[in-house]
């Protein structure tokens, strides 16, 4: 049986683990990720499969509190201004019964021009954040609490969230993974201690995403491991490789396909008995092109009879 960490966990989030617990190796949640209000993928994906996903990411980065405007290009402020209230649009998708993911991309606490959740944008040190007293710190504190405040608003519905921060710590390209991955796990430990136990967002479900064995942030701060793949296009596989280098650093939790560029093959998931809990496509090209997954492809996927879409979802909270 698996259990959440934060043994004061709200009877909703432990509603869902005990519901993806049921699913595993049955069933496969389809996920899409939106990063504007207008949530075009969910509709296309709609009208080319006749289904809409069960799982919805959404972005967080346009909550950021340090977006430095006078710095942003054109698409850095397009990205942004279509990403504002989306949040609202996440509330929504709880009522009907959809299950929620987040994803942050952070602009840097301090400093940082343009996407500055970009190592290449920032000049902030994520190392010292873990050092007392630095304006780094301060600062990473600071953003914590004001997303904090809006998680909040999804605890006190009694919504809960498959949150997933710090996502891709095993590459450099975010300025939380910039300093190596032993200091992005602990970032990590520091957000879960601090909204465990201090701001007792207790309808957080953890998930840990990066599939390095090496860089494992521990058992005992995350709920869930994912990782996040973008293979060549058309490339659909059951990702039984990335399965077998994720399941080997925990025997203790179940696993997802956080974020991908090619849709699986459900056939392939079946054959190899890989039981992933979800997957989720990411957005914009990735799905309203054919560049990467044809229209057919997706089509069979979400009518998959393994595959989990949002009509087939019990009530679990």
């Amino acid at each position: 049986m698996f259990e959440l960490q934060n043994k004061n966990a709200t009877k909703e989030a432990k509603a869902l683990l005990a519901y993806l617990e049921s699913i595993r190796g049955k069933g496969m949640l389809v996920g899409q990720h939106t990063q504007t209000i207008e949530q075009r993928e969910l509709w296309h994906i709609e009208k080319m499969t006749g289904k809409l996903p069960a799982l919805i990411g959404f972005e967080l980065l346009a909550y950021s509190p340090n977006i430095n405007y006078e710095t942003c290009d054109e698409a850095c402020l397009k990205e942004i201004y279509e990403n504002r209230d989306t949040l609202q649009k996440a509330y929504e998708w709880a009522e009907k019964g959809a299950i929620l993911t987040f994803t942050w991309h952070w602009y840097s606490p301090v400093g940082g021009r343009d996407k500055a959740f970009y190592t290449k944008n920032t000049d902030f040190d994520a190392r010292k954040v873990l050092e007392e007293g630095t304006e780094e710190r301060k600062a990473f504190y600071a953003d914590m609490d004001v997303m904090a405040d809006l998680l909040q608003g999804f605890k006190d519905k009694n919504i809960p969230i498959l949150w997933r921060p710090f996502h891709e710590l095993e590459g450099t390209w975010f300025w939380w993974g910039a300093q190596g991955m032993d200091v992005g796990r602990k970032l990590f430990r520091e957000m879960y201690t601090y909204y465990t136990e201090v701001k007792h967002l207790d309808n957080l479900i953890w998930v840990w995403n990066n599939p390095a064995p090496e860089g494992y942030v521990g058992d005992e701060y995350c709920d869930i491991v994912s990782g996040d793949f973008y293979p060549p296009a058309h490339n659909h596989t059951s990702y039984k490789d990335r399965f077998e280098t994720i399941s080997s650093m925990t025997d203790t939790k179940m696993l997802a396909l956080g974020e991908l560029g090619v849709i699986p093959d459900i056939d392939a998931v079946v054959a190899d008995k890989l039981d992933w809990l979800w997957f989720m496509m990411w957005s914009n090209e990735f799905v309203m092109t054919e560049d990467y997954t044809y229209a057919e492809e997706f089509k069979k996927q979400y009518n998959h009879e393994y595959a989990i879409t949002l009509d087939k979802l019990p009530k679990i909270y």
